[in-house]
């Protein structure tokens, strides 16, 4: 479940990235307003939306007769219109895929003290000297997120510039052929802190997230889906004398109203990850690629183990009687840097195929 949170603290700093514009300052007059050379930037912003997200695979599931069909995986507007008392839509990914905000509970205990999405400190530094040392440093706040994510499923790719579309980038996908996977999910987070180095990165990684998130980390209204049951006959009844079908009418699914995840007996979450981006790596200094480029999530769980609370478990459909909660006490992860050794937390690799 850490991926969300690294996923959320990402993905909220290059979402805003082109989200304002500054007009240039040197760094005398930086310093005469903040008390000390480097740059400051906070990112003013309430909410952010993304209509849909395609991550496409253009070659498919590749077979023995070769490659297969170009697919998306993509992310979209579940449809559903939930209206309140007053009439009011109250379903934020209705039309959107992603909706990003803050995190509003408890009276903004989860905010920054600036009341920004996210606060920056930049500074460019010489390094030791020599041997190409020098490198840019962005300490990063972040505040507390609440983020909406609506259907995600599977659809055959589009292709750019076709007839049927209007824009020249986009590609999208097959609306005849999708399938959903998720019914979709929300992630609650606390504030969050992380360093960013670019350059020689003197602190061992490109990115390294060292906090505690107050009030721990939520995953809220998960559904699983599974399309291969939808249509189909479970058997049949006697109606009048005659045997009649039951079938289905929608996929199958399997809904959690919550997931709450803390450090071992702690209201909070700490944060010890590192991540470095690898280039490809050769076989002695050769042309053989040994290990293809790939990015490197390390995290460090010298601390506590972790407390997990999942709440409400429905099998079959969201409506369907719940069969309980499940609790999972003290929970640690290791990996291995060589047989039989241990270390506390986990590595993820995460690279193309």
């Amino acid at each position: 479940m850490k991926t969300f949170t690294k996923l959320a603290l990402v993905s909220s700093m290059a979402l805003s990235a082109n989200a304002f514009a500054m007009q240039a300052m040197d760094d005398s007059a930086l310093s005469a307003t903040t008390g000390q050379d480097g740059l400051s930037i906070g990112i003013g912003i309430s909410k952010i939306e993304i209509e849909k997200l395609f991550i496409h695979d253009n070659d498919g599931l590749k077979t023995a007769n070769g490659a297969g069909t170009a697919g998306a995986i993509v992310i979209q507007g579940n449809g559903k219109s939930i209206l309140d008392d007053q009439g009011n839509e109250t379903n934020a990914v209705k039309d959107h895929g992603v909706v990003i905000g803050a995190n509003y509970d408890d009276n903004g205990a989860y905010l920054l003290a600036s009341r920004n999405l996210a606060d920056l400190t930049i500074d460019s530094d010489g390094g030791a000297g020599g041997g190409n040392t020098a490198f840019i440093n962005i300490a990063a706040e972040v505040s507390g997120l609440d983020i909406k994510i609506g259907e995600i499923g599977v659809t055959a790719s589009g292709k750019q510039g076709e007839a049927s579309t209007t824009s020249a980038l986009r590609r999208g996908g097959t609306e005849n052929n999708y399938n959903a996977i998720l019914s979709g999910l929300e992630l609650k987070t606390g504030k969050m802190d992380a360093n960013i180095q670019l350059g020689a990165a003197p602190q061992g990684a490109m990115v390294k997230l060292k906090s505690t998130m107050v009030g721990g980390l939520e995953i809220k209204n998960l559904g699983i889906l599974d399309n291969s049951t939808k249509g189909k006959a479970v058997g049949s009844v006697d109606v009048g004398g005659t045997a009649t079908a039951v079938s289905t009418k929608e996929a199958g699914e399997i809904f959690i109203e919550s997931i709450k995840i803390t450090d071992a007996n702690s209201r909070n979450l700490k944060l010890d990850q590192n991540i470095q981006v690898f280039n490809n790596a050769y076989v002695g200094g050769s042309d053989t690629v040994g290990k293809a480029a790939h990015i490197r999530i390390v995290s460090n769980d010298t601390g506590s183990a972790k407390d997990q609370y999942i709440k409400g478990i429905h099998l079959g459909s969201r409506n369907a009687a719940s069969i309980g909660d499940m609790e999972v006490q003290g929970l640690q992860t290791y990996y291995s840097t060589s047989q039989g050794s241990y270390t506390k937390g986990a590595v993820i690799t995460i690279s193309g195929h």
